[in-house]
């Protein structure tokens, strides 16, 4: 089994082909699509392909050290997180094959109008531990 991460982006991947932003679509259509999502997860969550996910709000900051007791928080100007990451979810698959398959059936979840949104999803593997050295 192999873990992936599967990245649902508010922007920066290619054109969606039902391209209408989520604050467009109506609360039928916000609904349908979280039904869908759901579903799917369940689904993944029978056959044991399904480690974890969520919808991200797209407040947030960037921190980092500062100094005691002082953690800066920036805002921009440059692009972040919050502005392009709009979800996750991992799976535990057994083949990269296999990810790519859901990956793909993952992005024709519902948008505007019902109509499935083929978005770009970024999948990625999970960095396997190397084997240890051994003398």
């Amino acid at each position: 089994m192999a873990k992936y991460l599967l990245l649902k982006h508010y922007r920066g991947a290619p054109a969606a082909v039902n391209d209408v932003p989520m604050d467009r679509w109506t609360p039928e259509e916000i609904a349908a699509h979280v039904r869908y999502m759901d579903d799917f997860a369940d689904r993944l969550r029978s056959t044991g392909e399904y480690v974890d996910g969520q919808a991200l709000s797209p407040d947030g900051v960037f921190v980092r050290h500062g100094g005691e007791g002082r953690p800066p928080v920036v805002d921009g100007p440059f692009a972040e997180t919050k502005d392009l990451i709009a979800g996750w979810m991992v799976i535990d698959v057994e083949s990269y094959e296999r990810a790519l398959e859901l990956a793909a059936e993952l992005s024709a979840a519902p948008g505007a109008g019902g109509e499935p949104i083929h978005e770009w999803l970024e999948l990625r593997p999970f960095l396997a531990p190397h084997p240890a050295a051994t003398d």
